[in-house]
């Protein structure tokens, strides 16, 4: 489980770096992995509780960082 956990820490990153590098996200490469890394987390945990998931830890992680990066900006960018 903790090498789960550590993946889904690393694939999140991975997410987030790419979604700014490729131009999917402009809140900066820092924000853009926070915002990966705490959806991964929330969706990981939620998984452990709930068992409810898209299948591989992989595609989780993936999943979720991507749903984290465009809730999040958006719910906030009207607040300004």
């Amino acid at each position: 489980m903790f090498l789960t956990l550590m993946g889904t820490v690393v694939i999140a990153g991975i997410v987030g770096y790419a979604s700014e590098r490729s131009g999917f996200t402009s809140n900066g490469y820092i924000p853009s992995i926070i915002i990966c890394i705490g959806g991964a987390f929330l969706f990981f945990f939620v998984r452990i509780m709930f068992g409810i998931g898209f299948g591989s830890p992989g595609l989780n992680a993936i999943v979720s960082s991507i749903g984290a990066l465009i809730i999040v900006p958006t719910h906030y960018k009207g607040r300004r």
